[in-house]
């Protein structure tokens, strides 16, 4: 079991998709584990406050780094095998690879999913945090990206999709599929199955496929 660690200010953002569909039947199953960790609960300010001004001045707020590390700590503790992902846009850009080789090294992983103008940058220095980036583009929060690597971390590990064949980065699939009716009527207009995938000669149906990734 892989247990995920999330800290978050904004847990309700991914709670609903996390516990929905394939990774809510996971947890269930306990083929995986998600926990939530609000820095608000881990700030000795008596306002609940986390954010700050940035030095240097700028646009903005940072999210502190003590409560963040307190927030941390509480969900590494004196685990092994802990792997700790600090979003950033310029990052190490995350795929499969990536998500096949964390569902087989690491038992834990720790999300620290930063907001506003992000996270103060000695919380990933102490917390030797590996900078990744979900794509070439800015978001408003880690909350996203974490579910992201949830879902493709996930989707790795046997038993967690039934028939483990249904992983489409390791079968052949194309990029077009097709199911009932053999001809859709839509708008005045006809579209049908291609006749290839009706004629039951698997070979033709796997160049076809081919030609179609």
């Amino acid at each position: 079991m892989i247990h995920f660690h999330i800290i978050t200010l904004f847990r309700e953002s991914i709670e609903g998709y996390l516990e929905s569909s394939i990774l809510g039947r996971a947890v269930t199953d306990k083929k995986i584990k998600i926990s939530y960790y609000n820095p608000r609960d881990f700030t000795q300010d008596r306002h609940k406050r986390v954010d700050r001004r940035p030095y240097g001045g700028g646009p903005g707020m940072v999210l502190e780094a003590e409560s963040v590390l307190r927030a941390a700590k509480a969900a590494i503790g004196k685990k092994k095998d802990v792997k700790t992902i600090f979003f950033s846009p310029s990052g190490a850009q995350f795929d499969t690879k990536m998500a096949k080789s964390i569902s087989r090294k690491y038992k834990h992983v720790v999300f620290i999913s930063g907001h506003y103008e992000g996270v103060d940058a000695r919380v990933r220095k102490i917390l030797k945090a590996k900078e990744i980036s979900v794509g070439p583009y800015v978001l408003t929060g880690g909350e996203l990206p974490s579910a992201i690597m949830v879902d493709s971390i996930t989707r790795q590990i046997e038993g967690v999709l039934g028939n483990f064949d249904s992983l489409e980065e390791s079968r052949n699939a194309s990029r077009d599929v097709y199911t009932r009716p053999e001809v859709l009527k839509w708008q005045g207009k006809k579209y049908r199955v291609p006749k290839v995938l009706l004629s039951g000669h698997h070979e033709n149906i796997e160049k076809w496929r081919n030609k179609k990734k």
